[in-house]
């Protein structure tokens, strides 16, 4: 029998695993509950959480009794097959809060600045291969301060960063510039507002999540790790 190598399916069929149980359309900014691994629109699920409910919006499984938000990651894997089964998608979106923003005098995000966003789509390359390494990525700036009498301050506090660093890849630099080594970044806790962060939460994330009516730079604080229950 002769295999069917371009065998297509229709986009309805897949529809149930690429859109959002909450809004039913597609996702976007694909976050994902570690607990139960349901994946959902980052907006729908963070305004879901701060609801007051601690619980999976599909299956109920509790995300986490005192701290959610910090078992929560981002799915760039999910996102970018979405991305691919319909490119229309993000396009549609970034116009569509763009029109948001300006039709009702709001200031436009970082991940909304559309000078950054055309400088990220269009990368340097040598050799005929892209060079990316994340400084085409939208940049902002943050401010790393001690929060622990106990902790030195850094010398360099002020770093711009690319919105997708992790709070992990930020520790490890913590960690690396007290002294502390690389591989001890799991002993150090990074609040903003006072609240833990999740070591997968990228800056983008916590710009839309914790920093939405504030400007740049983004006060982060680092202390040695309080272990939860």
């Amino acid at each position: 029998m002769e295999l069917r190598r371009n065998h297509s399916i229709p986009l309805r069929k897949l529809n149930e695993h690429i859109t959002c149980f909450i809004c039913r359309g597609y996702l976007v900014d694909a976050t994902t509950i570690t607990e139960c691994i349901h994946t959902f629109c980052r907006s729908c699920l963070v305004k879901h959480i701060e609801d007051d409910s601690t619980r999976c919006p599909k299956c109920n499984t509790v995300i986490h009794h005192s701290y959610p938000l910090q078992y929560i990651a981002h799915d760039r894997t999910m996102q970018d097959i979405v991305d691919k089964l319909v490119p229309t998608l993000k396009e549609r979106e970034y116009k569509r809060r763009l029109k948001f923003c300006r039709e009702n005098n709001l200031p436009l995000p970082v991940e909304l600045d559309a000078r950054k966003l055309k400088n990220a789509a269009s990368p340097s390359k040598e050799n005929g291969t892209s060079q990316n390494y994340h400084k085409y990525d939208e940049q902002i700036d943050i401010y790393l301060r001690s929060a622990n009498s106990g902790m030195k301050h850094l010398k360099r506090p002020y770093l711009q960063c690319s919105v997708h660093v992790t709070i992990k890849i930020l520790k490890k630099f913590i960690a690396k510039h007290l002294g502390m080594g690389v591989h001890h970044h799991g002993e150090l806790d990074i609040l903003c507002n006072n609240e833990i962060l999740g070591k997968d939460h990228t800056l983008m994330f916590i710009i839309a999540t914790r920093w939405r009516t504030k400007k740049p730079p983004i006060l982060l604080e680092y202390r040695p790790r309080i272990k939860l229950l």
